[in-house]
């Protein structure tokens, strides 16, 4: 009894202490549980970064164009479609099944990314 209630103690010793850092880090719990299940991919000088992310499946992917000129997110097997994104737009899509997702920019095929959900 005496070890489980020291375990009982340590754990919550060390639950205030990740979120004491949090917080000096100007990051809430809840918002940094938020960002690690909400990854973003940026658009910028006509790349995708990350280039490639692995994910959960569930989890809901932002694109997000720094670009000053427009670019789309097209996955290769016709799964997702994004409008012509201007500066600062943004596209999401939720990877529910497992797999391999191949994207581009239609606009610029040059431009590839891909996902990986497990």
């Amino acid at each position: 009894m005496k070890s489980y209630i020291r375990n009982v103690f340590l754990c919550a010793g060390l639950l205030g202490a990740v979120a004491s850092a949090a917080m000096i880090h100007g990051v809430s719990i809840a918002r940094a549980a938020e960002e690690k299940t909400a990854p973003s991919i940026a658009i910028d000088n006509f790349s995708f970064t990350p280039k490639e992310l692995t994910v959960a499946a569930g989890t809901t992917i932002t694109w997000v164009n720094r670009d000053d000129v427009p670019h789309t997110v097209v996955s290769t097997d016709k799964k997702f479609k994004s409008k012509a994104l201007d500066t600062d737009d943004q596209f999401s899509f939720t990877f529910t099944d497992t797999g391999t997702y191949n994207y581009f920019c239609s606009v610029h095929p040059i431009m590839v990314g891909k996902i990986i959900v497990k």
